[in-house]
């Protein structure tokens, strides 16, 4: 029996911190709101949007997050207005959504990026503002 114990905590020894090592460190490395994309990149940084502006443009560059179906959720007031799911393909990898806005939308609204758990692993927020502010 204290061999079998021996050879178990050797097993747990070697492979635990192979696990570990290996375990979904997936991020966020750069997201920003904006209001278009360029070869795949932000042109600008929105944090205040006046609502005779009905688009605008989420920008999400994730790392080791290959293999998950990755989410941007879009919330206004904290309920949900859309999600946008992307398949990750890379160690490195970048993706936009859209949101094309109503004037009456205003508010803050936020971003979740829900990883393949459906863990949100990062939140940003703009603010959508009457015209005249």
């Amino acid at each position: 029996m204290k061999r079998v114990l021996t050879l178990l905590a050797l097993f747990i020894a070697t492979i635990g911190p192979f696990q570990l090592a290996n375990a979904n460190t997936g991020e966020v490395a750069r997201a920003q709101f904006t209001s278009a994309i360029e070869a795949r990149e932000p042109v600008d940084e929105v944090s205040i949007l006046s609502n005779n502006v009905n688009k605008v443009y989420f920008f999400s560059d994730l790392r080791n997050l290959q293999g998950q179906r990755v989410t941007h959720r879009w919330l206004l007031a904290g309920q949900v207005m859309a999600e946008l799911s992307f398949d990750v393909g890379g160690p490195r990898w970048r993706v936009n959504s859209s949101k094309a806005l109503q004037p009456g939308w205003v508010g803050n609204w936020t971003v979740a990026v829900v990883d393949g758990t459906g863990t949100v692993i990062s939140e940003y927020t703009f603010k959508y503002i009457e015209a005249n502010q």
